[in-house]
């Protein structure tokens, strides 16, 4: 059994993953960490975990030793804490965006500098489907943003083949919850209900990601919805050549065969024909789908997650696992429900 702490508790993905931490079996969580609100229970920001845990938020300068330290502070706060409080354990898995781009990428997206450049090359990209024999040695983490994910996903299997051009367009769409707990006035009810609100529409921070695990050239643009959860990405890609619904299922099988957390969905019949995040809320499943047009030169990949599991907290248990020697599924073996 070893011992987990969480720095930046209170927010929506420290809550997701406190959830699923407390349901495994070989971690004990014995610290979470909150400035806001420091001596009140976790339960009162988390409500979902009443009568599952008396943990009680401290300030990040009262943690103790761990075994495995999860960072899920904003972006541009991680970077200023991490160097501090690393020390305080031997494993760390980083669920901000802070450690997950070079320095001049880092500061074009996020528009600043970085704060502890001489750390960004000790993470590991914290994706099992990319780096999993990294992952096994790894003792520095970086979990990758929730549409970076899908859409990696989404693209792995083309980018590898070499079945399309390299400049692909991603079209994404998530959640009022991918904002975080922070978004003020912008994600409140009167404003964020029934809205289909265009927040990028020419460019996002998370190309930068797609584009450096895959190799392709991205543009993305993105969409909240009026959902709490989930994230849908739709990638639209050149083929170099005519390509077949055969060619690209062969494609994702030969990627995707031996992968415990994706799905392939893309189907010819029924309701849920390709990737749909409401059958995947609370699950670390990602979903991955293609279509093609009718003379074969205009290719479609789909994914779909819970932008707080598999596109956060699930993820980084995922990778805990693997660094440890566990199975993958422990602690992740939700599958989601339906109808919701």
């Amino acid at each position: 059994m070893i011992r987990a702490a969480i720095v930046g508790a209170s927010g929506y993905i420290g809550g997701e993953l406190l959830r699923i931490l407390l349901g495994h079996p070989e971690v004990t969580v014995t610290q979470v960490t909150s400035e806001r609100m420091a001596g009140r229970l976790a339960s009162s920001a988390h409500p979902n975990l009443r009568g599952r845990t008396q943990l009680r938020f401290r300030r990040a300068e009262e943690l103790g030793d761990c075994d495995a330290l999860f960072f899920t502070t904003p972006h541009r706060l991680t970077m200023g804490l991490l160097p501090g409080l690393a020390a305080r354990a031997g494993l760390v898995i980083d669920l901000s965006a802070d450690f997950r781009l070079d320095v001049d990428a880092y500061q074009r997206y996020y528009g600043t500098p970085h704060a502890a450049p001489e750390l960004l090359t000790e993470f590991t990209v914290g994706c099992p489907e990319l780096a999993r024999d990294r992952l096994r040695q790894a003792d520095r983490v970086s979990v990758p943003g929730c549409t970076a994910t899908a859409a990696i996903l989404a693209l792995l299997p083309l980018a590898r083949s070499g079945l399309t051009a390299a400049d692909v367009q991603v079209d994404a769409r998530t959640g009022s919850s991918g904002a975080g707990r922070g978004d003020g006035a912008a994600g409140a009810h009167a404003e964020r209900s029934g809205a289909m609100r265009v927040f990028a529409p020419v460019t996002h921070r998370h190309e930068a990601e797609i584009a450096r695990h895959t190799g392709l050239e991205v543009r993305m643009s993105a969409t909240g919805t009026p959902a709490t959860r989930g994230a849908q990405v739709i990638c639209h890609a050149r083929a170099r050549c005519p390509v077949s619904e055969h060619d690209l299922r062969r494609a994702y099988r030969q990627q995707y065969a031996s992968e415990p957390f994706v799905r392939i969905i893309a189907e010819r019949r029924g309701i849920h024909r390709l990737p749909d995040p409401k059958t995947l809320l609370g699950s670390n499943y990602c979903d991955v789908g293609f279509a093609v047009d009718g003379d074969g030169t205009r290719v479609a990949a789909i994914a779909a997650l819970d932008n707080l599991v598999k596109g956060g907290a699930g993820a980084a248990v995922q990778c805990l696992n693997i660094r440890m020697g566990w199975p993958e599924q422990f602690g992740l073996d939700f599958p989601g429900l339906h109808p919701v």
